[in-house]
C-alpha cells in the first residue's frame, strides 16, 4: 500500500501501542532495601504512574464501579486494586460524567477540564430525555438549589429528587435529580467504587469534592488532541463518536497545520498527531482480558481496528451492558466473565470461534493471572473456555 494509506491492522496496532495493551507498562522501580523515608516516595511514584495512565487514555469509562480496576490491570504491570482505591480515597481520581454523558474515571485535573468542554453533551441529553418532564422550570434556580443540597452533604439521586420535589410539586423527582446531574458537575464519592468495599452512589459537587473551580478557559482543541494520543489515528467522526459532541471538523480544521493525514483503506481522512507511534502492521500482540466497557472497544465510529461487525453485534446486549472482551492478536474474539460463590471463583470464556492451540493456552495463562487479580482469597478457582 502507499505510505499514506492506513490498514486496518496499521490502525489496529497503533491503537494498542497507545492504549498500552501491547506491552503491560512496567511498574516503578521500588528500593531494593525501602526505608521509613524511601517507602512514601515509592508509593508515590505508583500512585504518579496510575495517574498518569489514567491520563494517558484520556478517561476510563466507569458506568460500573469495577470496571477501570480490571482495565489498569491489563494495562500495567504488577497492578493492585489499592493503587486504584488509594487515588480515589485521596481525591487525585474520580467517576464523573463526562464523554458521551456516561460516567468515566478521570484524574481531578482532568475532571475540572474536561467537563465544560462536553457540557453540551449533557445538556443536549436532558432536553431530549427530560425536557417534557421539567418544562419550563428555572434551570438556574434547580442547580442551585441542587448544588446547595449535595453540597450540604453527599446525597443518592433519589434523595436529591425527593428534596427537589418539595420545592416544585408535581415535577418528576428523577427528572429533577438528573437535571442537577446535568447542570452541576457531580463526582461519586466513596465508599463507592473502592476495591472490596459496598455502598450507595452518592453525589457531591466537583468543586466541594476537590477545592477547586472547573477551568475557566478550555479549549476544545485540546480534547481533539488527547483524544488523538489515545485512540489515534482516527476520523473527525470517530472524535465525535467518542466525545459525544458534533460539528468538530470545524476543530480539526483549525489545528490541521499540525496535524498528519492519512487515508483509510476505504479512502476515509485518518488525523494524527505527528509524533505518535504507529507500529509496523505485523507487530506481535499478545492475548488480552479486556475490562467491560472498555473504550478501547467504544471510542470509535468505525470500529473494525479492533472488531469485525460480526463480532461488533456479538456485544450488544438488550440492557446496554459491554461485557469484557477477549484480544487475540490484538482484536476482539471473544468475552469473559466472572463469577463469585462461597469461597470459589470462575473465569467463564466464550470464545467467537476455535482458537489455535497456542492462542488457548495463552489465553488460560492470562485467565490464571486475571483470576489471581480478582480473587486472590477464593479456595478453589476455575476457567471455563467454550
Amino acid at each position: 500500500m502507499p505510505a499514506d494509506v492506513l490498514s486496518t491492522r496499521a490502525l489496529n496496532r497503533a491503537l494498542l501501542e497507545r492504549q498500552l495493551l501491547l506491552r503491560r507498562a512496567p511498574a516503578p522501580t521500588a528500593q531494593a532495601e525501602p526505608t521509613a523515608q524511601a517507602e512514601p516516595t515509592a508509593q508515590a511514584e505508583r500512585a504518579g504512574q496510575v495517574v498518569a495512565t489514567v491520563e494517558h487514555l484520556a478517561g476510563m469509562q466507569a458506568q460500573a464501579p469495577f470496571p477501570p480496576y480490571y482495565g489498569l490491570w491489563s494495562r500495567l504491570a504488577d497492578f493492585r486494586p489499592a493503587d486504584l482505591s488509594e487515588l480515589i480515597l485521596s481525591r487525585q481520581v474520580v467517576r464523573i460524567a463526562l464523554m458521551r454523558g456516561t460516567l468515566h474515571l478521570v484524574s481531578a485535573r482532568d475532571s475540572l477540564l474536561l467537563r465544560p468542554l462536553v457540557q453540551p453533551v449533557l445538556d443536549s441529553a436532558l432536553k431530549t430525555i427530560f425536557g417534557k418532564r421539567l418544562g419550563d422550570l428555572d434551570t438556574g434556580a434547580l442547580a442551585a438549589a441542587g448544588r446547595a443540597l449535595v453540597e450540604q452533604q453527599p446525597r443518592t439521586f433519589s434523595e436529591l429528587g425527593m428534596l427537589l420535589a418539595q420545592r416544585w410539586p408535581g415535577t418528576d423527582p428523577a427528572a429533577l435529580a438528573q437535571g442537577v446531574r446535568v447542570l452541576v458537575p457531580l463526582v461519586q464519592v466513596p465508599p463507592r467504587a473502592i476495591w472490596g468495599a459496598a455502598g450507595q452512589a452518592l453525589h457531591t459537587s466537583a468543586e466541594s469534592w476537590l477545592g477547586r473551580p472547573l477551568d475557566r478557559s478550555p479549549r476544545p482543541e485540546q480534547l481533539v488532541t488527547r483524544y488523538l494520543a489515545a485512540f489515534g489515528p482516527a476520523t473527525v467522526a470517530d472524535i465525535q463518536a467518542w466525545s459525544g459532541l458534533t460539528r468538530l471538523a470545524e476543530i480539526v480544521e483549525r489545528i490541521r497545520p499540525g496535524l498528519r493525514t492519512f487515508s483509510g483503506e476505504q479512502g476515509a481522512e485518518l488525523f494524527d498527531l505527528p509524533q505518535a507511534p504507529r507500529p509496523e502492521p505485523d507487530t506481535p500482540a499478545p492475548v488480552r482480558l479486556v475490562a467491560e466497557f472498555d473504550n478501547l472497544v467504544l471510542s470509535h465510529a468505525d470500529r473494525t481496528r479492533v472488531v469485525s461487525e460480526q463480532n461488533r453485534r456479538r456485544l450488544s446486549t438488550v440492557n446496554g451492558i459491554c461485557p469484557g472482551t477477549v484480544l487475540v492478536d490484538g482484536f476482539v474474539a471473544g468475552t469473559w466473565r466472572i463469577s463469585r460463590s462461597r469461597g470459589s471463583a470462575e473465569l467463564a470464556v466464550a470464545m467467537f470461534g476455535p482458537l489455535a492451540a497456542r492462542d488457548r493456552d495463552e489465553v488460560l495463562r492470562e485467565g490464571e493471572k486475571l483470576l489471581a487479580f480478582a480473587a486472590p482469597d477464593a479456595k478453589v478457582s476455575d476457567i471455563r473456555l467454550t
